[in-house]
């Protein structure tokens, strides 16, 4: 459907060399495309499309469950996420927008990422031990490629 998309979070940081088992895949897009999508993926939804809020997450999103594998796609039109100390909201689509997406061969298949300057911005702001593994492997590839 050429819809533009960016895939996220740990799967993003695991492509970027984190060592990290990958718990979901996070894919971003804007949610204009939901009514185009949610078609061709109904029978795979679990939760969504929906308004979802709480202290770090203010978005619309919608959950799949494809054959086991979690995936979340989000709005990134709406996302806002607060800080690390929960005291502002954030864009997150602020975060991302400095950067074009990365696109890169994933087993034979071309995906479309979030620059990994732009995911360690995004995850700075989250807590978690498995956040500061994220940041130092991604880190680590900005280094090698001289991002």
């Amino acid at each position: 459907k050429k819809i533009p998309y960016r895939i996220g979070g740990g799967f993003a940081a695991h492509v970027y060399g984190s060592p990290r088992p990958i718990n979901d895949i996070d894919i971003s897009v804007s949610g204009k495309y939901f009514p185009i999508i949610v078609p061709e993926i109904f029978g795979y939804i679990v939760a969504g499309s929906q308004h979802y809020l709480n202290e770090k997450w203010d978005c619309d999103t919608l959950s799949l469950d494809y054959h086991g594998q979690k995936i979340d796609l989000t709005d990134v039109d709406t996302l806002r996420m607060s800080n690390k100390e929960q005291t502002a909201w954030i864009q997150a689509k602020d975060l991302y927008s400095q950067y074009n997406p990365i696109v890169m061969r994933v087993e034979d298949t071309d995906v479309s990422l979030f620059d990994p300057r732009g995911l360690i911005a995004y995850k700075k702001e989250l807590g978690g031990k498995h956040q500061q593994i994220d940041i130092d492997a991604v880190r680590t590839y900005i280094a090698e490629h001289n991002l």
